[in-house]
């Protein structure tokens, strides 16, 4: 976030899936008040016996210190009876496991998480969980990272390591116990810190949701139980150099590190196989050496691939990927084995001639059109809720996450390597991990420890991002860049990992002693701008990379603040600019939703109610989201001050928020996220606010030709005021753009508020895209003398109140749905009907079940669309069949001036 005052502030898999079911369904927490704590049953994980396996632990039993008197070599011993203490999952704050065992309600609705104690988190708290073996003589480590924030480590009743050392979320541990460990069961318990982000390198949270009660302390990450013989292989890895741009070949570095982990000189056979090549060497290692071993081209030339399969952002190509196999045997027995996936492709991001960073995968060109990744507040892991949001970024056009500190588990890079989804990871601004650089932020000066820390994350992240094609850079500083001690440290850590791409020194406009330049800009806004604001080459206009942006706030649909907020609530949310409002954010800033709601009402009326609030703020957040990205596609080709890079803050909230999303928390999708989707649609006609132009632009890797563009000014009750076709028209591919015409700057007759209609045809004279617009002769104005670090002022608003005098008009609907293999797709025609001329503004098409709920996720094919007398349009929608809970499916249509109606689809 951009620099600011102080102020600113799987247990088994059904435990998971209860939490992530009551944090989607606030009504399943209604009789789920403070029960009394379960026994924590949790079952122990087996450990096979094969010498190179990594088994990670099942779940935990948890307690507070505060109610656990005996001594640590007692609770971390087995046959410990955990009577009263709490079952947890595998990666698991403590908070999480109390949600998902009912101790507090649904933090989600109301205002419920203020009344969960903190007192209850500022002690630390004991995880503990056992484990079996059969034969002990095996070597055994425990591997992990993820502990928030830190630990004393305990086996077997015997400490392992301490606090000092087990500290920082994102630092990677390797203990050997293989001395500890005996046939039958052992026991692992952590006693975990209470976490203070602007005291300790771990993770926090800054302002876009209210900080969970107890900082997400606990475990976040797998902790593995490996073994092995007695030479081990780590950090196993490939070097990959694409031959750029032929693309034609491709080298394979291999690496691994061997390591003897016994006490006599061994010899060691290292072999492997990678794209079809196997490889092999032997090693003789002293007691307790560690060697490199390195398998290049020149060694092994199936190392140097002809026509690689070269990985791809999704729309560019495919996404390929290779694997690693190494083994390493001692006597003709396997000691250790290691694996990898990885992609073959090349990032680079020099600085164009304005000094904006500019990205080329594979040798082309990219804009990049990403939004800011938010986990779940409580840090809980669902792999369908994270796949589900990742689609939900493809059906954007979206091309990139940035994940501000929060770096997801493996699975999450995973799925982005799979779908081809770029991911911009680095460290959190304003805490700790900016405390020596950033004199506007919370976080403490570091001390020497903090350094040691510091690098060692660094270094953890690194070696286990680096195989991810998905992985395009890692921003080492946010807000403000590292000083020359810590960037030289991060530098050193990245080096030794091999890391392969980009290093960002900031997301702000700063430098770093080598990095240089970051060539990205954080000049906001992050409060309401008109849509205009956008085309300007300033501030946080369409220039450059913006690495976090967008015209603040966020209303969910109806059903959604009915889930979120009580009828109380819910009144002043519509009444009250002024109030403070508990889900937009706990900075002072961002407190009220005064700036947004006066520009709604200055604009478009005073709201009449709540359901006249929602329907104003969806039409309102349309036209913002999708002026923002427009502008920035329109600007990526410009000779002079292209944009090269947008994020919009933010893809999603990680909470139920009022504040800064595309999507809501229950993955509902309002005005922002059909604006977004319509700006990033493959082949895109729209209009310009600064010029008044009509654009066709590709935001495909193919061109077109023989495109018709058709544009008509209407007054809101459908009177045509004026109308021109330009034929004949062709855009290039990659983002390239053409102009079809300019709406001239006066038209006889037409109101003060009207309509465009922007219609895109192919040769063959079928649609290919639509674009309406509501505009006014009267434009926004804005204070830029007085533009700060959040937003530029407006003193006079554009006049779209004519569009409260549009008549409710007829829509219709029918709707038909089919189904095979777990997956449903309904098709639904929506026909504006009756007589008259005015048209259906902003056409929504919710799918629903039997009993009138959202049917989530869905994708549509299009949504919120203009209908004018006697026109059609077919969307459909695809979900899982069971998200129907064996219901109907049914449609609900209503938008601006639609005449709301509910038909069935089955």
């Amino acid at each position: 976030m951009f620099p600011r005052p102080a102020a600113r502030s799987c247990l088994a898999a059904s435990v998971l899936a209860l939490g992530l079911a009551w944090s989607l369904d606030p009504g399943s927490w209604a009789e789920n008040r403070h029960p009394a704590p379960p026994t924590a049953r949790v079952r122990a994980t087996r450990v096979p016996a094969a010498a190179d396996t990594a088994t990670p632990l099942t779940g935990y039993a948890i307690q507070s210190t505060a109610k656990v008197t005996d001594a640590p070599s007692a609770v971390s011993s087995p046959g410990y009876r955990t009577a009263g203490w709490y079952p947890a999952g595998p990666r698991s704050t403590v908070l999480a496991a109390l949600l998902a065992t009912g101790v507090h309600a649904d933090p989600f609705r109301s205002t419920n998480q203020q009344r969960i104690p903190k007192a209850d988190f500022q002690v630390p708290w004991w995880y503990r969980s056992d484990f079996t073996v059969g034969d002990p003589t095996a070597r055994t480590y425990l591997d992990f990272s993820g502990v928030i924030s830190a630990a004393d480590v305990y086996v077997n009743g015997r400490r392992v390591a301490a606090a000092a050392d087990v500290t920082g979320t994102y630092t990677r541990h390797e203990l050997d116990v293989t001395s500890l460990v005996r046939a039958g069961t052992n026991t692992v318990a952590f006693r975990i810190r209470p976490n203070d982000p602007n005291r300790m390198l771990t993770m926090g949270w800054l302002d876009w949701l209210q900080p969970p009660p107890d900082q997400n302390m606990g475990i976040v990450r797998d902790v593995v139980v490996r073994r092995g013989g007695p030479v081990a292989l780590r950090d196993a890895h490939v070097v990959t150099k694409l031959d750029v741009p032929s693309l034609a070949s491709a080298d394979l570095t291999v690496k691994a590190q061997v390591r003897n982990d016994s006490g006599a000189p061994v010899t060691a056979e290292v072999g492997g196989r990678v794209a079809g090549t196997s490889f092999t060497t032997t090693v003789g290692l002293a007691a307790h050496e560690t060697r490199t071993v390195v398998f290049t081209p020149a060694d092994v030339p199936g190392l140097r691939l002809a026509s690689p399969k070269v990985w791809w952002p999704a729309g560019m190509g495919g996404q390929p990927l290779y694997g690693l196999d190494l083994t390493a045997s001692v006597a003709g027995r396997a000691s250790d084995t290691a694996h990898e996936n990885f992609g073959i492709r090349d990032v680079r991001a020099p600085l164009n001639s304005d000094g904006a960073r500019q990205y080329r995968i594979n040798g082309r060109r990219l804009l990049i059109k990403g939004g800011g990744w938010s986990p779940d507040e409580f840090l809980r892991w669902d792999r369908t809720y994270v796949e589900d949001r990742l689609k939900y970024a493809l059906d954007l056009g979206l091309n990139t996450v940035r994940l501000e500190g929060h770096i997801e588990p493996d699975e999450f890079f995973d799925l982005a390597d799979r779908y081809g989804v770029l991911t911009l990871p680095g460290w959190e601004c304003c805490d700790k991990w900016e405390g020596q650089v950033n004199e506007n932020g919370a976080g403490e000066k570091w001390k020497r420890a903090d350094y040691v820390v510091a690098k060692a994350s660094m270094a953890a992240e690194a070696a286990r991002l680096r195989g991810h094609p998905s992985v395009i850079s890692f921003l080492i500083g946010s807000d403000a860049a590292p000083d020359a001690t810590i960037e030289k440290n991060y530098l050193a850590a990245l080096e030794a990992a091999d890391w392969p791409n980009p290093v960002i020194p900031a997301a702000s406009d700063a430098s770093a002693p080598v990095s240089g330049r970051s060539g990205m800009k954080m000049t906001g806004p992050y409060d309401w701008v008109p849509p205009h604001y956008w085309y300007t080459k300033r501030e946080g206009g369409a220039t450059g990379f913006n690495s976090e942006t967008g015209a603040g706030p966020d209303i969910p649909t109806l059903d959604t603040l009915r889930r979120m907020m009580t009828p109380a609530e819910l009144d002043t949310l519509w009444k009250d600019p002024e109030a403070k409002q508990y889900h937009r954010s706990p900075s002072a800033t961002f407190g009220t939703l005064r700036l947004y709601d006066h520009a709604l009402a200055g604009r478009y009326g005073a709201p009449t109610g709540l359901t006249d609030y929602v329907r104003k703020a969806q039409l309102a957040q349309y036209e913002a989201v999708r002026a923002q990205f427009e502008a920035y596609g329109r600007n990526a080709t410009d000779t002079s001050q292209p944009s090269t890079g947008v994020i919009y803050w933010m893809f999603n909230g990680g909470w139920t928020s009022l504040h800064w999303q595309l999507m809501d928390r229950y993955l509902d999708q309002g005005g922002a996220y059909f604006g977004a989707r319509k700006a990033n649609e493959p082949l895109h006609v729209q209009y310009s606010y600064d010029d008044r132009s009509v654009v066709v632009v590709a935001n495909r890797a193919s061109g077109a030709s023989g495109l018709t563009v058709r544009a008509t000014l209407f007054d809101p009750d459908g009177t045509q005021r004026y109308d021109r076709t330009v034929t004949g028209l062709k855009v290039g591919g990659a983002g390239a753009r053409t102009t079809a015409l300019t709406l001239p700057a006066s038209v006889s007759g037409l109101s003060t508020t009207y309509l465009a209609r922007l219609v895109l045809t192919d040769r063959a004279g079928r649609e290919v895209g639509r674009n309406v617009y509501w505009l006014s002769r009267k434009a926004d104005t804005l204070d830029w003398a007085h533009s700060d670090w959040y937003h530029t002022p407006t003193t006079g608003y554009a006049d779209l109140t004519g569009l409260a005098s549009m008549a409710r008009v007829p829509v219709s609907a029918t709707g038909s749905t089919v189904s095979a293999g777990g997956t449903s797709t309904t098709t639904v025609t929506v026909r504006r009907t009756g007589g008259g001329r005015t048209p259906s503004l902003l056409t929504d098409v919710h799918l629903v079940d039997g009993r009138n709920r959202p049917v989530l996720p869905v994708r549509w094919s299009d949504n919120q669309v203009g209908l004018w007398p006697g026109e059609s349009a077919t969307l459909t929608a695809t979900y899982r069949t069971a998200d129907l809970h064996g219901l109907a499916p049914r449609v609900r249509i209503s938008g601006w001036n639609a005449k709301e109606l509910t038909v069935p689809a089955s």
